[in-house]
């Protein structure tokens, strides 16, 4: 969802290539290649990438996965080297949250930051500035969460199967079916 919002083409590239997003964004700080990633730096890397689309600070950073402020500073300065569209989405939606008073999800779905106009609580208007950034990413994501669920069932019953949705778990959706009908069940979801 990040690397379409921003349409920033090295992130949008390491998924058309079906790469590991977090192997590639470990390879891409630590200068290594993706084949070199160790789990250590593709956990690190994995902070990151959340971390950032979450509002994250370097501070908040090297708080999260022990490295140091140096570090954490240098990882963020890497990882916005390597995906330069992604810095600019972002900077993008910190200026729009702050003059509007508001972000949008893909589908347009609104939620509203009336701390960030009023700039009477500074505290408050950076915590509303990191859910602004992160409300337009996690706000498309359960929009399409949404959508499938909506879809998922008709679909099966159209194509005669008898599986079921039986509950959703963050981004997963989990179904049960008989084994016999797992691959049609599966191309349809």
């Amino acid at each position: 969802i990040v690397a379409h919002m921003a349409q920033d083409e090295g992130m949008l590239a390491a998924f058309r290539a079906d790469e590991d997003i977090h192997a590639t964004t470990a390879g891409a700080i630590y200068g290594v290649s993706p084949g070199a990633v160790t789990k250590e730096m593709r956990r690190h890397a994995k902070a990151i990438n959340f971390g950032l689309i979450y509002g994250m600070s370097a501070f908040g950073l090297k708080n999260s996965t022990g490295i140091t402020l140096a570090e954490a500073e240098n990882f963020v300065k890497a990882y916005f080297e390597k995906f330069p569209g992604v810095k600019s989405y972002l900077d993008g939606i910190r200026k729009q949250a702050a003059s509007r008073g508001y972000v949008e999800t893909l589908l347009g779905r609104r939620r509203y930051f009336p701390a960030l106009q009023a700039k009477t609580n500074p505290q408050l208007k950076n915590r509303e500035e990191r859910e602004a950034i992160n409300a337009p990413i996690q706000g498309t994501a359960a929009d399409i969460m949404k959508i499938a669920m909506l879809k998922i069932p008709p679909a099966l019953k159209k194509a005669k199967l008898t599986g079921n949705m039986l509950l959703q778990v963050h981004d997963e959706l989990v179904l049960e079916c008989p084994k016999d009908e797992l691959d049609k069940t599966a191309r349809i979801v």
